[in-house]
């Protein structure tokens, strides 16, 4: 499978985690760590997606930050989603053990709206390499 195939595969699964999101939006649905989880996937699918898409590799990796300052390494601009970073809990920590009480909740249309953000920018990339000879 050629790189821009597999950035787009990598999106697409990145979109089934955005669905899953839309479906838990009400805070009543789902606990915010299976919410968090779900905008933490998208958001890694997403970035390796970036990655492959422009040629670089990531290796075995889950850490957002780590994904992000790749693509800084590759020249890309990431300042805009950095903030993205706040998500790394969700992936493994927050998975096993709950949030605390005194955490606020998720603003979960605020989240989802992020998440559409990075992912928008991230097809736009893709289309611009799909785009090219």
């Amino acid at each position: 499978m050629n790189p821009i195939d597999q950035a787009k595969q990598l999106l697409l699964m990145a979109s089934k985690d955005m669905r899953a999101m839309d479906l838990m939006i009400l805070p009543e649905s789902i606990d915010d760590e299976i919410f968090g989880f779900h905008a933490q996937q998208a958001v890694e699918k997403a970035l390796k997606a970036w990655i492959t898409a422009i040629g670089g590799s990531y290796g075995h990796i889950h850490d957002l930050r780590v994904l992000l300052l790749t693509l800084r390494e590759l020249g890309c601009d990431i300042e805009r989603f950095r903030h993205l970073v706040m998500l790394n809990p969700f992936a493994a920590q927050l998975r096993y053990e709950p949030l605390e009480t005194v955490d606020e909740p998720l603003d979960r249309p605020a989240l989802r709206a992020q998440v559409q953000e990075f992912y928008n920018h991230v097809q736009a990339v893709l289309s611009l390499k799909d785009s090219k000879p």
